[in-house]
């Protein structure tokens, strides 16, 4: 592989996980402001539960309408248009004290970055199909180290005074950065693809029957992703009644980051990995609904974060093959059903948890796994085919 493109040194896989590390902090930033917005405009907490719904339906919306639009063009000019979208939006978060125009603000944002989010993997993909699936392995840690520092940025400005709109100013400045990256990197390949016996270069057939099988495992997953993150803190301080459910929250998101790497570091054994991961989070799920020490809850969280942090690399690595030429769509639709599941499953997390209690409600949550694990099964059954 060269380490340079046309005179210039390569940078492009740099950008591309600086516009996934932006996209995590964004979404941990909106969460961690979420009250701050609300005290702003004198909302309810129903309707500050809206305002945090405008985002996850952008994000949900996205990649139903933009995945094949992102095929058709140059990963590069579709990156670059949502970078301008973005800064856009998050300026007019930053100065407008109208809340539709806030709304709008949002909606855009929430739109780019789930867009940014998928139409980067498959640019990463297309111009390094060689190392590809060990940089998509790294680059989702991104995700989870933006999540995690935003919050602990919000809290720090805004106990030195400065305003909960610091955010999108912050957002504003990093669209701008990778705006200009993108511009020098362009997205051309980097490496020559590995062209299998019998077949000419980029002859890989889109296998939709196995997108749609990756799909399901990951709208489980996120679905549990989320079912658990939203309720672990009332489950500490409601049903363990101890004060130690946000540090558990930070240590679920913080064993991910070196869950992600490891899976790029071993991106081979990405289908052992994805199926001793469905496997060990509902086991580690039955040791948590029946315990109730605070810090026997606190330590599942570790296996329980490293399990969950390998889900997704290791998903995306499989994906690849199956895609052809349209990795835009593929990851296009993975991103959907993500969305899908984020707002199912937490919302038949919080039903459950009023009937039956919390513990129960989580461990009906990882039941699903078993549908996630014989969807696995039946992918790798039509690798052999192929």
């Amino acid at each position: 592989m060269s380490a340079k493109t046309g005179g210039k040194k390569d940078c492009l896989w740099i950008v591309l996980f600086l516009i996934v590390f932006i996209n995590g902090f964004e979404a941990g930033g909106y969460q961690a402001s979420l009250w701050s917005v609300g005290k702003n405009f004198d909302l309810s907490v129903t309707s500050m539960g809206l305002y945090a719904a405008m985002e996850l339906f952008a994000t949900m919306l996205a990649p139903i309408l933009l995945g094949r639009w992102a095929d058709s063009v140059e990963k590069a000019k579709s990156i670059r248009l949502m970078l301008m979208i973005q800064f856009v939006a998050a300026l007019t978060v930053l100065f407008t004290s109208a809340d539709r125009l806030f709304l709008g603000g949002i909606f855009f944002l929430g739109m780019t970055t789930s867009a940014l989010q998928f139409i980067a993997i498959a640019a990463l993909a297309d111009a390094y199909p060689v190392s590809g699936g060990k940089k998509i392995a790294y680059m989702t840690s991104m995700y989870a180290t933006g999540a995690l520092v935003s919050p602990l940025v919000v809290d720090f400005y805004l106990r030195n005074g400065l305003s909960w709109r610091t955010l999108f100013g912050l957002l504003a400045i990093g669209s701008a950065i990778s705006l200009a990256g993108i511009l020098y990197s362009g997205s051309k390949p980097r490496e020559a693809r590995k062209i299998q016996a019998g077949t000419q270069e980029g002859e890989g057939k889109f296998v939709f029957s196995a997108i749609l099988l990756l799909s399901v495992i990951m709208c489980i997953y996120v679905g549990f992703e989320n079912g658990f993150t939203f309720f672990v803190d009332t489950l500490f301080t409601d049903v363990l009644k101890a004060s130690t459910g946000k540090f558990a929250l930070s240590l679920f998101w913080a064993v991910m980051i070196p869950s992600r790497i490891l899976v790029g570091r071993f991106s081979v054994h990405a289908r052992k990995i994805l199926i001793a991961s469905i496997l060990l989070i509902p086991t580690t799920m039955l040791l948590l609904s029946a315990a109730s020490d605070p810090f026997i809850v606190l330590l599942l969280c570790v296996p329980l974060g490293f399990a969950s942090g390998a889900i997704y690399p290791s998903v995306l690595t499989i994906m690849l093959p199956y895609t052809g030429k349209n990795t835009a769509t593929a990851t296009g639709i993975i991103t959907a059903a993500t969305g899908i599941g984020g707002v199912v499953f937490t919302a038949m997390t919080g039903f459950l948890a009023d009937r039956f209690g919390l513990q129960t409600a989580m461990l009906v949550l990882v039941s699903f796994f078993i549908i996630s694990f014989l969807s696995a099964v039946r992918v790798f059954k039509l690798s052999a085919l192929r």
